[in-house]
Protein backbone atom coordinates (compact mmCIF):
# COMPACT_ATOMS: atom_id res chain seq x y z
CA UNK A 1 0.00 0.00 0.00
CA UNK A 2 1.54 3.48 -1.28
CA UNK A 3 0.88 6.81 1.10
CA UNK A 4 -1.41 8.68 0.46
CA UNK A 5 -0.85 11.65 -1.67
CA UNK A 6 -3.93 13.39 -1.31
CA UNK A 7 -3.64 16.24 1.13
CA UNK A 8 -7.45 15.94 2.52
CA UNK A 9 -6.80 12.51 3.02
CA UNK A 10 -4.45 13.66 5.78
CA UNK A 11 -4.02 16.06 9.00
CA UNK A 12 -1.81 16.86 11.37
CA UNK A 13 -2.05 14.45 14.55
CA UNK A 14 -0.28 13.79 17.69
CA UNK A 15 -1.00 11.53 21.14
CA UNK A 16 0.95 10.74 23.73
CA UNK A 17 2.05 12.20 26.85
CA UNK A 18 4.50 14.49 28.35
CA UNK A 19 5.05 17.12 31.17
CA UNK A 20 6.38 16.77 34.93
CA UNK A 21 3.96 14.50 35.94
CA UNK A 22 4.82 12.08 32.98
CA UNK A 23 7.67 9.61 32.87
CA UNK A 24 8.86 6.59 30.80
CA UNK A 25 6.48 7.93 27.69
CA UNK A 26 6.60 10.35 24.85
CA UNK A 27 4.92 13.09 23.09
CA UNK A 28 4.30 13.33 19.28
CA UNK A 29 3.15 15.30 16.95
CA UNK A 30 3.20 14.08 13.21
CA UNK A 31 2.35 16.85 10.36
CA UNK A 32 2.10 15.40 7.03
CA UNK A 33 3.22 17.61 3.73
CA UNK A 34 3.46 16.89 0.04
CA UNK A 35 6.93 17.11 0.15
CA UNK A 36 10.76 17.98 1.21
CA UNK A 37 11.36 14.58 2.97
CA UNK A 38 11.46 14.24 6.31
CA UNK A 39 11.58 16.67 9.30
CA UNK A 40 11.70 15.88 13.24
CA UNK A 41 12.69 18.21 16.15
CA UNK A 42 13.30 16.49 19.42
CA UNK A 43 13.35 17.63 22.88
CA UNK A 44 14.67 15.07 25.68
CA UNK A 45 15.68 15.07 29.13
CA UNK A 46 17.62 12.68 28.07
CA UNK A 47 18.50 14.11 24.92
CA UNK A 48 22.72 14.15 25.28
CA UNK A 49 22.89 10.43 26.07
CA UNK A 50 20.45 9.20 23.73
CA UNK A 51 18.85 12.24 21.53
CA UNK A 52 20.83 10.72 18.16
CA UNK A 53 19.50 7.50 19.10
CA UNK A 54 15.72 8.21 18.93
CA UNK A 55 16.22 10.61 16.46
CA UNK A 56 17.40 7.32 14.12
CA UNK A 57 14.59 5.27 15.69
CA UNK A 58 11.94 7.73 14.21
CA UNK A 59 13.36 7.54 11.00
CA UNK A 60 13.54 3.69 10.77
CA UNK A 61 9.64 4.12 12.25
CA UNK A 62 8.94 6.35 9.73
CA UNK A 63 10.49 4.49 6.82
CA UNK A 64 8.67 1.11 8.13
CA UNK A 65 5.61 2.93 7.74
CA UNK A 66 6.45 4.04 4.26
CA UNK A 67 6.34 7.80 5.39
CA UNK A 68 8.33 9.67 3.15
CA UNK A 69 7.14 13.47 3.92
CA UNK A 70 6.46 14.57 7.50
CA UNK A 71 7.10 16.96 10.03
CA UNK A 72 7.51 15.21 13.12
CA UNK A 73 7.68 16.98 16.48
CA UNK A 74 9.02 14.38 19.62
CA UNK A 75 9.02 15.58 22.86
CA UNK A 76 10.22 12.97 25.20
CA UNK A 77 9.90 11.83 28.70
CA UNK A 78 12.07 8.80 28.90
CA UNK A 79 10.05 6.50 26.98
CA UNK A 80 11.76 2.86 25.93
CA UNK A 81 12.44 2.24 22.37
CA UNK A 82 9.15 -0.15 22.16
CA UNK A 83 7.29 3.32 23.29
CA UNK A 84 8.60 5.79 20.75
CA UNK A 85 8.37 3.12 18.38
CA UNK A 86 4.35 2.75 19.17
CA UNK A 87 3.72 6.73 19.92
CA UNK A 88 5.24 7.52 16.08
CA UNK A 89 3.03 4.98 14.67
CA UNK A 90 -0.28 5.96 16.26
CA UNK A 91 0.17 9.54 15.85
CA UNK A 92 1.38 8.61 11.53
CA UNK A 93 -2.01 6.24 11.27
CA UNK A 94 -4.02 9.25 12.92
CA UNK A 95 -2.76 11.67 10.37
CA UNK A 96 -3.67 9.35 7.51
CA UNK A 97 -0.13 8.29 6.80
CA UNK A 98 1.38 4.46 6.87
CA UNK A 99 -1.93 2.61 6.61
CA UNK A 100 -1.66 -0.93 5.77
CA UNK A 101 2.31 -0.93 7.43
CA UNK A 102 3.53 -1.72 10.98
CA UNK A 103 6.53 -0.86 12.68
CA UNK A 104 7.44 -4.02 14.73
CA UNK A 105 10.14 -3.26 17.99
CA UNK A 106 12.28 -6.56 18.10
CA UNK A 107 10.94 -9.44 19.53
CA UNK A 108 12.33 -10.89 22.55
CA UNK A 109 11.79 -15.38 22.82
CA UNK A 110 8.48 -16.69 22.85
CA UNK A 111 7.22 -16.77 26.50
CA UNK A 112 6.62 -19.86 28.17
CA UNK A 113 3.12 -22.04 27.21
CA UNK A 114 0.73 -21.29 30.11
CA UNK A 115 -1.32 -24.52 30.90
CA UNK A 116 -4.80 -24.82 31.24
CA UNK A 117 -4.96 -25.04 35.10
CA UNK A 118 -2.03 -22.47 35.13
CA UNK A 119 -1.77 -21.17 38.69
CA UNK A 120 -4.33 -18.07 38.33
CA UNK A 121 -4.13 -16.19 41.95
CA UNK A 122 -3.57 -13.16 40.99
CA UNK A 123 -4.17 -10.83 38.28
CA UNK A 124 -2.89 -7.55 38.15
CA UNK A 125 -4.39 -5.02 35.47
CA UNK A 126 -1.92 -2.83 33.76
CA UNK A 127 -3.35 0.36 31.69
CA UNK A 128 -2.48 -0.31 28.40
CA UNK A 129 -1.94 3.66 27.44
CA UNK A 130 0.75 3.96 30.86
CA UNK A 131 3.49 2.47 29.46
CA UNK A 132 5.46 3.72 32.97
CA UNK A 133 3.89 0.73 34.31
CA UNK A 134 4.62 -1.73 32.00
CA UNK A 135 8.16 -2.64 32.29
CA UNK A 136 7.35 -3.30 36.58
CA UNK A 137 4.67 -4.98 36.34
CA UNK A 138 6.09 -8.62 36.99
CA UNK A 139 8.26 -6.88 40.09
CA UNK A 140 5.89 -8.43 42.54
CA UNK A 141 5.50 -11.42 41.37
CA UNK A 142 1.55 -11.73 40.06
CA UNK A 143 0.75 -15.11 38.52
CA UNK A 144 -0.65 -12.89 35.12
CA UNK A 145 -0.43 -9.66 34.52
CA UNK A 146 -3.45 -7.94 32.21
CA UNK A 147 -2.48 -5.25 29.58
CA UNK A 148 -6.03 -3.48 29.83
CA UNK A 149 -7.50 -1.94 26.72
CA UNK A 150 -10.90 -1.74 27.81
CA UNK A 151 -12.26 0.38 30.83
CA UNK A 152 -8.79 1.80 31.82
CA UNK A 153 -8.26 3.23 28.12
CA UNK A 154 -10.27 6.26 27.56
CA UNK A 155 -12.06 6.06 24.01
CA UNK A 156 -9.91 8.55 22.46
CA UNK A 157 -6.90 6.24 23.11
CA UNK A 158 -8.07 2.84 22.09
CA UNK A 159 -5.80 2.97 18.57
CA UNK A 160 -2.91 3.94 20.69
CA UNK A 161 -3.36 1.77 23.52
CA UNK A 162 -3.67 -1.08 21.24
CA UNK A 163 -0.27 -0.47 19.22
CA UNK A 164 1.39 0.07 22.93
CA UNK A 165 0.46 -3.28 24.70
CA UNK A 166 0.96 -5.22 21.09
CA UNK A 167 4.99 -3.15 21.05
CA UNK A 168 5.02 -4.25 24.94
CA UNK A 169 4.15 -7.91 24.65
CA UNK A 170 6.69 -7.93 21.94
CA UNK A 171 9.51 -6.50 23.97
CA UNK A 172 8.86 -6.29 28.08
CA UNK A 173 9.98 -9.42 29.84
CA UNK A 174 7.11 -10.12 32.47
CA UNK A 175 9.42 -13.06 33.64
CA UNK A 176 6.81 -16.01 34.74
CA UNK A 177 4.15 -13.98 34.75
CA UNK A 178 0.95 -15.08 32.66
CA UNK A 179 0.90 -12.64 29.96
CA UNK A 180 -2.88 -11.80 29.09
CA UNK A 181 -4.99 -8.73 27.42
CA UNK A 182 -8.25 -7.32 28.12
CA UNK A 183 -9.49 -6.80 24.77
CA UNK A 184 -12.39 -4.27 24.17
CA UNK A 185 -16.08 -5.53 24.26
CA UNK A 186 -17.25 -6.94 20.62
CA UNK A 187 -17.07 -5.25 17.71
CA UNK A 188 -13.92 -3.38 18.99
CA UNK A 189 -12.19 -5.72 20.22
CA UNK A 190 -12.01 -7.88 17.37
CA UNK A 191 -9.76 -5.19 15.99
CA UNK A 192 -7.90 -5.66 19.20
CA UNK A 193 -7.49 -9.34 18.29
CA UNK A 194 -5.73 -8.10 14.85
CA UNK A 195 -2.69 -6.48 16.71
CA UNK A 196 -2.53 -8.36 19.64
CA UNK A 197 -2.79 -12.27 18.38
CA UNK A 198 0.61 -12.43 16.45
CA UNK A 199 2.38 -11.59 19.78
CA UNK A 200 1.09 -14.50 21.25
CA UNK A 201 -0.50 -13.49 24.71
CA UNK A 202 -1.14 -16.71 26.77
CA UNK A 203 -4.79 -15.55 27.64
CA UNK A 204 -7.34 -13.21 26.40
CA UNK A 205 -10.35 -11.31 28.36
CA UNK A 206 -13.49 -11.02 26.89
CA UNK A 207 -15.64 -8.36 29.10
CA UNK A 208 -19.16 -8.21 29.26
CA UNK A 209 -20.23 -11.27 27.78
CA UNK A 210 -23.73 -12.65 27.90
CA UNK A 211 -24.17 -15.38 25.57
CA UNK A 212 -21.67 -18.30 24.26
CA UNK A 213 -21.48 -16.70 20.30
CA UNK A 214 -20.04 -13.68 21.47
CA UNK A 215 -16.81 -16.06 22.85
CA UNK A 216 -17.08 -17.89 20.02
CA UNK A 217 -16.76 -14.85 17.45
CA UNK A 218 -13.60 -13.81 19.38
CA UNK A 219 -12.17 -17.61 19.20
CA UNK A 220 -12.99 -17.40 15.54
CA UNK A 221 -11.40 -14.28 15.14
CA UNK A 222 -7.85 -15.44 16.98
CA UNK A 223 -7.73 -18.70 15.01
CA UNK A 224 -8.07 -16.86 11.29
CA UNK A 225 -5.20 -14.63 12.91
CA UNK A 226 -3.18 -17.67 13.99
CA UNK A 227 -3.48 -19.26 11.08
CA UNK A 228 -2.18 -15.69 8.56
CA UNK A 229 0.49 -15.26 11.31
CA UNK A 230 1.49 -19.18 11.36
CA UNK A 231 0.72 -19.54 15.06
CA UNK A 232 0.36 -23.34 16.62
CA UNK A 233 0.30 -22.76 20.16
CA UNK A 234 -3.05 -22.27 22.24
CA UNK A 235 -4.34 -18.78 23.37
CA UNK A 236 -6.56 -19.13 26.02
CA UNK A 237 -10.02 -17.18 26.94
CA UNK A 238 -11.38 -15.72 29.66
CA UNK A 239 -14.90 -14.75 29.65
CA UNK A 240 -16.20 -11.61 32.07
CA UNK A 241 -19.62 -12.01 32.48
CA UNK A 242 -20.32 -8.83 33.84
CA UNK A 243 -24.73 -8.48 33.61
CA UNK A 244 -28.05 -10.29 34.58
CA UNK A 245 -28.07 -11.95 31.83
CA UNK A 246 -24.01 -13.52 31.94
CA UNK A 247 -25.04 -14.81 34.81
CA UNK A 248 -28.16 -17.13 33.66
CA UNK A 249 -25.83 -17.95 30.88
CA UNK A 250 -23.02 -18.62 32.95
CA UNK A 251 -22.64 -22.56 32.40
CA UNK A 252 -23.64 -22.20 28.41
CA UNK A 253 -20.87 -19.35 28.07
CA UNK A 254 -18.44 -21.45 29.81
CA UNK A 255 -19.03 -25.00 27.56
CA UNK A 256 -18.65 -22.83 24.61
CA UNK A 257 -15.74 -24.06 23.75
CA UNK A 258 -12.36 -25.95 25.20
CA UNK A 259 -10.46 -22.78 24.99
CA UNK A 260 -11.71 -21.27 28.20
CA UNK A 261 -9.80 -22.14 30.87
CA UNK A 262 -11.14 -19.72 33.61
CA UNK A 263 -14.27 -17.44 34.08
CA UNK A 264 -14.36 -14.51 36.16
CA UNK A 265 -17.22 -11.56 37.22
CA UNK A 266 -16.87 -8.21 36.71
CA UNK A 267 -18.78 -6.41 39.72
CA UNK A 268 -19.17 -3.07 39.05
CA UNK A 269 -21.05 -3.35 36.11
CA UNK A 270 -22.93 -6.23 37.72
CA UNK A 271 -24.23 -4.38 39.86
CA UNK A 272 -24.73 -1.26 37.66
CA UNK A 273 -26.95 -3.72 35.85
CA UNK A 274 -28.77 -4.90 39.03
CA UNK A 275 -29.51 -1.00 39.50
CA UNK A 276 -28.00 -1.49 43.12
CA UNK A 277 -24.86 -0.54 45.29
CA UNK A 278 -21.37 -2.41 45.19
CA UNK A 279 -20.63 -3.32 48.98
CA UNK A 280 -18.04 -4.71 51.01
CA UNK A 281 -19.40 -7.82 52.36
CA UNK A 282 -20.63 -8.50 48.64
CA UNK A 283 -24.05 -9.38 50.02
CA UNK A 284 -25.94 -7.86 46.25
CA UNK A 285 -23.65 -10.11 44.44
CA UNK A 286 -23.34 -13.39 46.71
CA UNK A 287 -25.91 -15.24 43.61
CA UNK A 288 -24.37 -14.21 40.96
CA UNK A 289 -20.47 -15.02 42.72
CA UNK A 290 -22.22 -18.30 43.51
CA UNK A 291 -23.86 -19.22 39.85
CA UNK A 292 -20.39 -18.36 38.30
CA UNK A 293 -18.72 -20.73 40.78
CA UNK A 294 -20.71 -23.59 39.57
CA UNK A 295 -21.10 -23.34 36.34
CA UNK A 296 -17.27 -23.05 35.99
CA UNK A 297 -16.75 -26.39 37.90
CA UNK A 298 -19.50 -27.83 36.16
CA UNK A 299 -17.52 -27.01 33.15
CA UNK A 300 -14.00 -28.19 34.58
CA UNK A 301 -12.48 -24.59 34.32
CA UNK A 302 -11.05 -22.23 37.02
CA UNK A 303 -14.03 -19.44 38.70
CA UNK A 304 -12.10 -16.23 39.11
CA UNK A 305 -13.34 -13.31 41.39
CA UNK A 306 -13.55 -9.89 40.57
CA UNK A 307 -11.12 -6.93 42.08
CA UNK A 308 -11.37 -5.52 45.56
CA UNK A 309 -11.52 -2.04 44.30
CA UNK A 310 -10.60 0.07 47.60
CA UNK A 311 -6.68 -0.21 47.37
CA UNK A 312 -6.15 1.38 51.00
CA UNK A 313 -8.42 -1.45 52.55
CA UNK A 314 -5.52 -4.34 52.78
CA UNK A 315 -7.72 -5.55 55.60
CA UNK A 316 -11.09 -5.83 53.81
CA UNK A 317 -9.25 -7.16 50.88
CA UNK A 318 -7.81 -9.94 53.03
CA UNK A 319 -11.39 -10.56 54.51
CA UNK A 320 -12.84 -10.84 50.95
CA UNK A 321 -10.28 -13.29 49.53
CA UNK A 322 -10.24 -15.50 52.16
CA UNK A 323 -14.19 -15.95 51.65
CA UNK A 324 -13.66 -15.91 47.87
CA UNK A 325 -11.50 -19.14 48.28
CA UNK A 326 -14.30 -20.49 51.07
CA UNK A 327 -17.02 -20.24 47.98
CA UNK A 328 -14.77 -21.83 45.43
CA UNK A 329 -12.67 -19.36 43.66
CA UNK A 330 -9.00 -19.99 42.99
CA UNK A 331 -8.49 -16.71 42.76
CA UNK A 332 -9.52 -12.81 41.94
CA UNK A 333 -8.19 -9.54 40.03
CA UNK A 334 -6.40 -6.70 41.25
CA UNK A 335 -5.44 -3.15 40.47
CA UNK A 336 -2.01 -2.59 42.85
CA UNK A 337 0.73 -4.16 43.18
CA UNK A 338 0.06 -3.78 47.22
CA UNK A 339 -2.55 -6.44 46.63
CA UNK A 340 -0.69 -9.29 45.31
CA UNK A 341 0.73 -10.43 48.37
CA UNK A 342 -2.56 -10.40 50.17
CA UNK A 343 -4.39 -12.14 47.56
CA UNK A 344 -1.73 -14.80 47.74
CA UNK A 345 -2.00 -15.57 51.33
CA UNK A 346 -5.73 -15.11 51.26
CA UNK A 347 -5.81 -18.14 48.35
CA UNK A 348 -3.56 -20.22 49.85
CA UNK A 349 -4.24 -23.20 52.51
CA UNK A 350 -3.54 -22.38 56.24
CA UNK A 351 -0.99 -24.29 57.61
CA UNK A 352 -3.92 -26.09 60.09
CA UNK A 353 -5.45 -26.78 56.91
CA UNK A 354 -2.12 -28.74 55.35
CA UNK A 355 -1.50 -30.53 58.44
CA UNK A 356 -5.19 -31.81 58.66
CA UNK A 357 -5.35 -33.00 54.93
CA UNK A 358 -2.12 -34.42 55.30
CA UNK A 359 -3.26 -36.94 58.31
CA UNK A 360 -6.17 -37.71 56.19
CA UNK A 361 -4.54 -38.49 52.86
CA UNK A 362 -1.41 -40.57 55.19
CA UNK A 363 -4.54 -42.41 56.81
CA UNK A 364 -6.09 -42.83 53.28
CA UNK A 365 -3.10 -44.46 52.09
CA UNK A 366 -2.46 -46.55 54.99
CA UNK A 367 -5.85 -48.30 54.59
CA UNK A 368 -5.05 -48.76 51.11
CA UNK A 369 -2.14 -50.53 51.72
CA UNK A 370 -4.01 -52.85 54.30
CA UNK A 371 -7.01 -53.57 50.90
CA UNK A 372 -9.49 -51.46 53.39
CA UNK A 373 -12.17 -49.39 51.98
CA UNK A 374 -13.07 -47.66 54.68
CA UNK A 375 -10.60 -44.74 55.68
CA UNK A 376 -10.40 -43.99 59.59
CA UNK A 377 -8.59 -40.88 61.02
CA UNK A 378 -9.05 -41.40 65.09
CA UNK A 379 -12.25 -42.52 66.35
CA UNK A 380 -14.04 -40.48 63.12
CA UNK A 381 -14.41 -42.17 59.36
CA UNK A 382 -13.48 -40.12 56.32
CA UNK A 383 -15.63 -40.45 53.53
CA UNK A 384 -13.92 -40.62 49.86
CA UNK A 385 -15.27 -36.87 48.68
CA UNK A 386 -13.49 -35.61 51.82
CA UNK A 387 -9.97 -37.52 50.64
CA UNK A 388 -10.39 -36.03 47.44
CA UNK A 389 -10.44 -32.80 49.03
CA UNK A 390 -7.87 -33.15 51.45
CA UNK A 391 -5.56 -34.64 47.87
CA UNK A 392 -6.25 -31.48 45.87
CA UNK A 393 -5.78 -29.22 49.10
CA UNK A 394 -2.08 -31.26 49.08
CA UNK A 395 -1.36 -30.85 45.59
CA UNK A 396 -2.35 -26.88 45.67
CA UNK A 397 0.01 -26.68 48.48
CA UNK A 398 2.52 -28.17 46.41
CA UNK A 399 2.41 -26.05 43.43
CA UNK A 400 2.48 -22.91 45.64
CA UNK A 401 5.33 -23.91 46.96
CA UNK A 402 7.11 -24.46 43.47
CA UNK A 403 6.18 -21.08 42.70
CA UNK A 404 7.83 -18.94 45.84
Amino acid sequence: MSTPSIISEVRAAEGGHCGPDNRSDIHVRVEPRESDGIEITLESRVEAYYGEAILAQARQVLKDLHVDHARVAIHDEGALPFVISARIEACAKRAGLGRGYRALPERLADPPLSARDQMRRSRLYIPGNEPKYFVNAGLRHPDGVILDLEDSVHSREKDAARLLVRNALRAVDFGPCERMVRINQLPLGLADLEEIVPEIPNLILVPKVERPEQVLQVIDQIERVKDRHGIDRPIWIMPILESALGIENAYAIATASADIVAMTIGLEDYTADLGVAKTATGAESLFARQRLVNAARAAGIQAIDSVYGDVADLEGLQHWGVNARAMGFEGMGCIHPLQIEIIHQAFAPTAAEIEKALRIVEAFEEAQKKGLSVVSLGSKMIDPPVVQRALKLVNRAKRIAQTT
